[in-house]
């Protein structure tokens, strides 16, 4: 399986700010900006591996940065920066771009993880990924401190639910 470059993976997503889309701050809601990074993280991810579907495994704290306001437009660049046997790690860095200034800042960033799937819905080889830039350098570079902060929450995540109840509250 060949290697590909970051570059290959990246995908931008601009989009205004709909009113419909606002909070009571008048500004955009997380949900709603978690929604559009997951999008854009999908097609980063199938674009890098090449398969019919890629799922969402975990996604790491989303940060935010600055409010997105309705005088904005609101621009998501996804990519991979880095993999393992069938998973790959996607940064989104979110920038918000007041459309009369031109003002652009930083409004959110966020590490996904998705799983590529075969055509029986099962894990898939997924090829390295080569970084070009300083940022794309920096960002694999410090993917493995990543992994293992995902793989100890995993395990806490495995031993909160052992100790959860499935028996209905109302009950």
């Amino acid at each position: 399986m060949e290697a590909m470059k970051m570059k290959d993976t990246r995908v931008v997503q601009t989009d205004q700010v709909l009113i419909n889309d606002l909070n009571n701050y008048n500004s955009l809601f997380g949900g709603v900006l978690m929604k559009k990074m997951d999008a854009c993280a999908t097609l980063s991810a199938r674009r890098h591996s090449r398969v019919k579907e890629c799922v969402t495994a975990s996604t790491d704290s989303v940060n935010f940065i600055e409010p997105i306001l309705q005088s904005d437009s609101v621009c998501i660049e996804s990519f991979v920066t880095n993999t393992g046997k069938s998973s790959m790690e996607i940064f989104c860095k979110v920038i918000a771009e007041n459309l009369e200034t031109g003002e652009r800042r930083f409004a959110a960033t966020a590490f996904f993880t998705f799983v590529a799937l075969d055509y029986n819905r099962k894990p898939t080889s997924v090829p390295p990924v080569i970084p070009d830039t300083p940022e794309e350098q920096y960002l694999h570079e410090t993917s493995s401190e990543r992994v293992q902060i995902r793989n100890a929450k995993r395990e806490q995540n495995i031993a909160l639910i052992q100790k959860m109840s499935l028996e209905k509250p109302w009950d």
